[in-house]
């Protein structure tokens, strides 16, 4: 199962990358789906997916404006 989980793992980061927008939505899906998957320390971590994630929206905006 380590392989199959390094390869989702890279598949879900690939996809953080390319189309943050689907990623989020992806997450909010199987947040709602398991729920039990999202308990424990998870809210420092989501403050820093989302921190990236507005980080790329904005260079994304830069890119397109240009």
């Amino acid at each position: 199962m380590s392989n199959l989980d390094d390869s989702i793992g890279k598949l879900l980061l690939d996809l953080q990358k390319n189309d943050p927008e689907l990623f989020k939505k992806l997450m909010k899906q199987v947040q709602k789906e398991s729920p039990e998957l999202f308990e424990g320390d998870i809210d420092e971590d989501n403050k820093k997916i989302d921190l990236y994630n507005r980080e790329v929206d904005e260079y994304n905006k830069k890119v397109d404006d240009d």
